[in-house]
């Protein structure tokens, strides 16, 4: 099973040599789109969850959502929050998505998942990707509520019998154990999960203070992430490309490309970047050329000093390969 279909690999891989050849040294990548970031959890390492209730309550009409895409000119979208399928029109939002030819995931942590199961069709172009930490009592823990691991995998082979795409991602916290996450990851793939993303956590401004050690350090990443792939059994379809896995082994410098994945949220597009709230803009437009870009990553602001976060880091994985990284990726692709 590949990473996502070939053809949708290559179309991305055109849209991203079309922006070079055009000569834009800053172009979007994946829309990261929150209909709503009202959610049904209170994740403990989640900054979304701890604003104020009139924000929670707002949310993007499908429309809204639809001129996002189309505003921002991504060729990927993925649907997050909060919990989207907390959204009344969620599921018109991926259908409109899908009719765009976008590249479309939806992020979701499972418990209401039958609301829509029943109601999309698979597409080679749509993916599930269900937030899952760790095994059962870390996860439980993490998210604040009793079982929900065992509603994740009941949900991810419901998905997977009606013939969907499935991902996982895995966000990675001081003291999770790296055997558990790895034969985790391996589970997954054994019960036909896609693929699996690994990402350290974000040290949210806004989470509780009692929690604040739970944030991994660089260097804390850097060994968490060896160890769980030495720990790995077997082969593990990984959605990050090698590349990024490289910058999170410590083998490669990156800088962070915030722009590569913009927010587009109840309020507004969002700047800087998916974790950070500077300052909400009308238009895609406005928000990309009013935004100070070297202000901020890793070495330029301290909220940035400990973030290997997927979302402003894969994007630069991306951009900063080189021709011996592209035969990489091939083979990352067609080992899976």
């Amino acid at each position: 099973m590949a990473r996502q279909p070939l053809g949708l690999t290559v179309d991305m891989a055109k849209y991203i040599m079309t922006q070079k050849l055009k000569g834009n040294k800053r172009f979007p990548m994946v829309l990261m789109l929150e209909p709503t970031e009202m959610c049904n959890l209170t994740c403990t390492g989640c900054g979304k969850i701890r604003q104020a209730p009139e924000v929670l309550k707002m949310r993007l009409s499908a429309e809204e959502c639809f001129a996002a895409v189309d505003e921002c000119g991504a060729p990927a979208v993925s649907i997050a929050g909060g919990e989207p399928l907390v959204h009344p029109e969620i599921v018109d939002i991926v259908k409109g998505m899908l009719e765009r030819k976008k590249l479309t995931m939806l992020c979701t942590n499972g418990i209401l998942l039958h609301r829509v199961l029943d109601k999309l069709e698979p597409d080679p172009r749509f993916t599930f990707v269900f937030h899952l930490d760790g095994k059962r009592d870390h996860h439980d823990k993490m998210v604040e509520r009793k079982g929900v691991f065992d509603i994740v995998i009941k949900g991810i082979k419901a998905a997977k019998e009606r013939g969907f795409r499935v991902a996982t991602n895995t966000t990675l916290y001081k003291g999770a154990s790296a055997q558990d996450t790895a034969e985790l990851l391996q589970e997954l793939m054994d019960i036909g999960v896609d693929n699996s993303i690994l990402s350290p956590a974000f040290t949210y401004e806004e989470v509780d203070a009692s929690n604040s050690d739970i944030f991994l350090h660089r260097q804390e990443v850097n060994t968490l992430v060896q160890d769980i792939l030495d720990n790995a059994r077997g082969k593990v379809r990984f959605y990050d490309t090698p590349i990024y896995f490289d910058f999170l082994l410590g083998k490669k410098d990156l800088r962070c490309t915030p722009w590569g994945n913009p927010t587009r949220n109840p309020k507004g597009w969002k700047g800087p970047c998916y974790l950070l709230t500077d300052a909400h803009y009308d238009t895609f437009e406005e928000m990309m050329n009013q935004t100070n870009w070297e202000e901020f990553g890793y070495g330029e602001n301290p909220r940035c000093a400990s973030c290997m976060m997927h979302s402003g880091y894969e994007a630069s994985a991306v951009g900063a390969m080189t021709p011996k990284d592209t035969w990489r990726l091939v083979r990352w692709f067609f080992a899976s």
